[in-house]
């Protein structure tokens, strides 16, 4: 099953959103990061490695400093932009500087510390519902505060919250034991902010660093062999609370072969042609040429194609209203790469509401 025109628009909208802050920071010309003494030292270590593969070394240490940006853009923004976008979730904290703590009650946060020592020492081996027997209890002892935590991504019905927490694929080393210590007061929390609710709470990964493309499917994983490669991860999760790659998308979206959709996307727009094309759409003069309407439906811009399938009758609805004619004669997008929402809004009430 496909995911939606809405949903693919919002995804390719963050898709553009980093491409275009990529590009600014793209570094074409490293000449300005000619001296670079102490990196250029020590990669001399690695000079019998590198030989060959990179004949431009102030240009492989500015490479390397983008590719670290992208790679802290796509884990702190693009993938739980994507992530709220396919579930309608959203980020929330529970801190003393925010909504302020939640409350455990002193037995479940006892029963927590021993789960912790007793993983820390191999004398127990994590099993989700065990845990969530000795947590999900209503205690009546007295109230402390829990840990501060987030979600990355929160959902919340009638029946069940749901709280992700979002990693990198590489954490870092000895990260393991606070990440669960969170997650066990986080669901203790939960549970009795939210009573008579299902709770859920993961440590999630966006995809499987370990697949071999040549291989096996690029969103395919192997769970066992991707979270034996993390330092201390079986030691302390259960694989029940872990989801990784298509696992976790398809979760999200509810639906199958939501990573494969996604690398669809960022595919088709993420090309040589990127920047030219986002600059042609961005151009007011091109609205009435094919190409444009033929570069946004490419890149699912369906709001903004509905604009220009309409625009005549826009113009004429808009016809010598000053303020609606400046909101016409704006940009589709802002030079950050986000879609001007409140434009498509303002324009979508002159067409005729059996227009979808």
């Amino acid at each position: 099953m496909a995911l939606s025109n809405k949903v693919k628009e919002k995804i390719s909208i963050e898709v553009i959103k980093t491409l275009v802050t990529r590009f600014e920071s793209f570094p074409e010309d490293a000449s300005k990061n000619r001296n670079a003494p102490f990196h250029e030292s020590f990669l001399k270590a690695f000079s019998d490695k590198i030989e060959g593969k990179v004949t431009d070394t102030p240009f492989f240490i500015s490479l390397s400093s983008w590719l670290h940006g992208l790679n802290t853009t796509l884990g702190q923004v693009f993938f739980e932009n994507v992530a709220h976008h396919l579930c309608e979730g959203e980020k929330r904290e529970y801190t003393s500087k925010k909504s302020g703590n939640l409350q455990i009650t002193q037995t479940q946060k006892e029963n927590i510390s021993k789960i912790i020592t007793d993983l820390s020492n191999s004398i127990d081996k994590p099993d989700l519902y065990r845990e969530n027997a000795l947590i999900y209890k209503n205690y009546y002892t007295p109230l402390v505060n829990a840990l501060d935590f987030s979600a990355d991504v929160f959902i919340e019905d009638d029946t069940s919250v749901i709280a992700i927490e979002l990693k990198t694929v590489k954490p870092n080393s000895g990260e393991m034991r606070g990440e669960k210590q969170k997650i066990l007061e986080g669901k203790a929390a939960l549970y009795r902010k939210f009573p008579n609710r299902q709770i859920q709470f993961y440590i999630v990964f966006p995809f499987d660093p370990t697949v071999d493309p040549a291989i096996e499917p690029i969103s395919s994983f192997n769970k066992k062999r991707f979270l034996g490669s993390i330092v201390n991860m079986n030691k302390y999760f259960d694989h029940e609370e872990t989801l990784i790659a298509n696992e976790l998308w398809d979760f999200l979206s509810g639906q199958s072969n939501t990573m494969e959709q996604i690398l669809e996307i960022i595919n088709t727009i993420s090309t040589t042609e990127f920047l030219n094309k986002f600059q042609y759409l961005n151009d007011n003069d091109n609205r009435l040429r094919p190409e444009y309407l033929e570069t946004l439906n490419c890149w699912h811009l369906y709001s903004e194609k509905e604009l220009v399938e309409n625009s005549q009758l826009i113009r004429q609805k808009i016809n010598s209203d000053k303020k609606l004619k400046r909101i016409y004669n704006k940009t589709a997008f802002d030079n950050k790469g986000n879609y001007n929402f409140e434009r498509y809004n303002e324009l979508k009430k002159l067409l005729p509401l059996s227009i979808d």
